[in-house]
């Protein structure tokens, strides 16, 4: 069986240039979306966060205003967050997980890894035993801000050159963050080397592959890229 690491950020907040802490957490639909394709998929999947703490969904992310100006989207996600609420309110601790014990890693959005999985230098060397054993590294959203401390044994980043998106500035912007925050994701993953990518038009899917790491720009990639894992995946033998 395919064992799905699933790196939650704990944080309930992100610290804006200003000290002012915004309330957030992780996206409602890049934690349900992809947690339901990989449980259809028969994948064994472990929630874990920093310090083994209960993971906070954004509200924002429920509301008609980020998900097309229809309610049907944010109720369900929150039902399916709803019928997982038992494994998210008892996570594993991922500062003490390994990469040995599973197949792939995947870092749900929000503006919470902006915060604390960006600077987690443990999280960093479990992404390096991940890549080392060439197994799949995956992030959607701001997911790809915990790619950020991931590190070679010379201190170069594990993913200069690679092809990768995330959140765009431009995406940025328009939920009134640009100007607002300490560091755009874009501009850093570019400044640590990145062949950053995105699609044409913000709020529209893209994803990335090159070599095993595996990366969706918005809320919208969270479905394709948790397909293309799935499809990857099961053409390799079957886990035991």
């Amino acid at each position: 069986m395919t064992r799905v690491l699933f790196a939650v950020s704990g944080s309930d907040h992100w610290t804006l240039a200003d000290g002012t802490k915004h309330p957030c957490g992780y996206w409602p639909e890049e934690l349900a979306v992809p947690h339901e394709v990989f449980t259809a998929a028969g994948f064994d999947i472990t929630v874990a966060t920093p310090g083994g703490v209960r993971p906070v969904a954004d509200e924002a992310g429920f509301t008609p205003e980020m998900n097309g100006g229809a309610t049907e989207p944010g109720e369900r996600f929150r039902a399916y967050l709803d019928s997982i609420a038992d494994t998210l309110a008892s996570p594993a601790d991922l500062n003490t997980v390994r990469a040995e014990d599973y197949d792939l890693v995947f870092v749900p959005g929000g503006h919470g890894p902006m915060e604390d999985l960006a600077v987690s230098d443990r999280f960093g060397a479990l992404l390096s035993d991940f890549t080392a054993a060439s197994k799949p590294v995956a992030a959607v959203c701001h997911g790809p801000a915990a790619l950020l401390p991931a590190r070679t044994a010379d201190g170069s980043w594990l993913f200069t050159g690679r092809k990768v998106t995330g959140f765009s500035n431009a995406e940025e912007a328009q939920v009134g963050f640009a100007d607002k925050a300490a560091w755009l994701l874009e501009n850093r993953l570019v400044d640590a080397g990145g062949a950053f990518e995105q699609s044409g038009t913000p709020w529209t899917e893209h994803i990335t592959k090159d070599g095993n790491l595996y990366t969706g720009q918005n809320p919208a990639s969270s479905r394709p890229l948790a397909e293309t894992l799935v499809a990857q995946l099961t053409t390799a033998p079957a886990k035991t």
